[in-house]
């Protein structure tokens, strides 16, 4: 038996509920910041935009209820198969070690360095809390930090911005942003910005009906100007009275939609991308609400500014399928929607695995870890098809935080790390499991992830199915790793055996790894 093992206690989860809607309790209208004295005042009356996202909670719930730009789940085997140079590409790798990667991001580490709540915690700088964290980050060896959104918003969590140039947000302001920006870097660690462009805020309102469809520009910058009017709000949006082109995605109903069809908009967005990359520091971005407009246009704001071989992530909340008050155990839908998305935006952007954060977190939940392989032997979420493409992620600020939107069930968040970070595709961390939940968690987690450098595991590694039965699953990754997850103790034959070279590393709630001397 590998040393160690037998220390690893593994009992059977506590039974809980399912969460069948994305209902949440409404919060209360967030306010806009009070203008500072001799300013242009920018508050409104608590209209669509000085609320919180609740339209997004609405829109993205479990339940699979799709969209417009949406695959149907009956369709899903249909146009899996006529994507074979994904389940091939994956195909190759399954059964063999594979310790490079041709991703030019293959192994990023990524941290998400906020929560729903950290704009509150920083006593107006949320940057230097952050930068003070690099040593830190360093020592999980994190590659890439995902920053909040930098502009100032009506809401302050940052997800209904105003004037983008304007950078004094609740985090801070736009000295602080640089310098953390600076030190990041310094430290070999990449800044994201989470780059909200769906939708935009506007200033004034219409003043033969009183819509907010006016848009100001009122901080001096290089570059084309923002000051929008009707024209830039996509003529289908039901709140906003725009005269602009149809939308080309889903809408959100807090804030106007903006018209990505415009050529116009879409060069003065590129200008403010540029210069958020050149006088900010920021090296890649977070696309938030992604369903919102066109796939194509990605292409065309990561060329034009960061370029195609740095991490790019899009937002994509998919709709998970139920089987009434269950979820099913075949997510392709789920996974042939973000496939088509990624196709369309031209492989410039990575997007985050949804399907497989609804199927760990239920495998964890309800011990059923036979969810964790397809019907092709493969792992049952994106990173199983596409998993140089694949962010994974157990948690983030709409799903957990205080939001609690459709949280990972506490006790088994470790043993989602020890899936994520020794698994394909690329890991993401959340920033209260490192920095709020405790040194035992992130204990955990620091040995997992300098399992996956010491191994060399990386996006496109490997993976070989071992076992995947209610109580117990088991994987090899890279031919360098083995992790167990489940409450069973006896793992029978597929005890990694130290005569062969492998060494227990690290266990926790019903999850242990081993690795192999390479």
């Amino acid at each position: 038996m590998a040393l160690g093992y037998q220390r690893a206690l593994h009992t059977r989860p506590q039974q809980q509920g399912l969460r069948t809607s994305g209902s949440a309790v409404q919060a209360a209208p967030l306010q806009p910041r009070a203008a500072p004295r001799g300013a242009v005042s920018r508050a409104r009356p608590a209209a669509p935009c000085s609320g919180l996202r609740l339209r997004v909670v609405v829109a993205q719930a479990p339940p699979f209820i799709g969209g417009p730009t949406d695959t149907k789940p009956e369709d899903a085997a249909k146009h899996a198969a006529a994507k074979p140079h994904h389940n091939n590409h994956h195909n190759h790798n399954q059964h063999h070690q594979h310790q490079h990667t041709a991703s030019p991001y293959g192994n990023a580490i990524l941290l998400q360095g906020f929560a729903w709540d950290s704009w509150k915690k920083g006593g107006g700088n949320w940057y230097g809390r952050v930068q003070a964290a690099i040593p830190a980050l360093q020592a999980l060896h994190v590659s890439h930090v995902w920053l909040p959104p930098p502009s100032h918003s009506v809401s302050k969590e940052g997800y209904l911005p105003g004037q983008l140039y304007d950078l004094d947000s609740e985090y801070g302001n736009q000295a602080q942003l640089t310098e953390l920006c600076a030190a990041l870097k310094a430290a070999g660690i990449s800044p994201m910005a989470d780059i909200v462009i769906n939708h935009r805020c506007a200033d004034e309102q219409d003043p033969a009906n009183g819509v907010y469809n006016n848009f100001l520009d009122e901080i001096d910058h290089a570059g084309k100007a923002i000051d929008w009017g009707r024209w830039a709000i996509t003529s289908n949006d039901p709140h906003f009275q725009g005269s602009g082109n149809p939308d080309t995605g889903d809408d959100f109903g807090a804030a106007p939609d903006l018209d990505h069809a415009n050529p116009e908009l879409r060069a003065a967005l590129v200008d403010w991308l540029n210069w958020l990359k050149t006088e900010v520091g920021f090296v890649g971005w977070r696309f938030d609400y992604v369903r919102g407009y066109a796939a194509s246009f990605i292409a065309e704001y990561v060329d034009k500014t960061v370029g195609k071989d740095v991490l790019n992530v899009g937002e994509y909340w998919t709709e998970a399928q139920w089987q009434g008050e269950h979820l099913d155990f075949n997510q392709d839908g789920a996974r042939q929607v973000l496939c088509n998305w990624l196709d369309k935006s031209h492989g410039r952007s990575t997007a985050f695995d949804f399907p497989t954060k609804s199927l760990l977190q239920e495998a964890c939940r309800h011990t059923q870890y036979n969810r964790l392989r397809d019907n092709q032997g493969k792992a049952p979420g994106l990173l199983g098809w596409w998993p140089s493409k694949a962010v994974t992620f157990i948690e983030n600020h709409d799903t957990g935080s205080t939001q609690q939107h459709w949280p990972f069930p506490n006790e088994y968040v470790g043993a989602g790390y020890a899936y994520l970070l020794t698994h394909p595709g690329i890991p993401s961390i959340f920033w209260d499991h490192v920095f709020e939940w405790g040194e035992p968690l992130r204990a955990e987690i620091a040995a997992l992830t300098d399992l996956r450098r010491r191994a060399g595991l990386h996006s496109e590694s490997g993976l070989e199915v071992l076992a995947a039965e209610p109580d117990m699953y088991v994987a090899r990754v890279g031919g360098r790793v083995t992790v167990k997850l489940g409450p069973r103790y006896d793992m029978g034959g597929l005890l990694p055996k130290e005569a062969e070279g492998w060494k227990f590393v690290s266990s926790g709630k019903d999850w242990a790894v081993w690795e192999k001397a390479g």
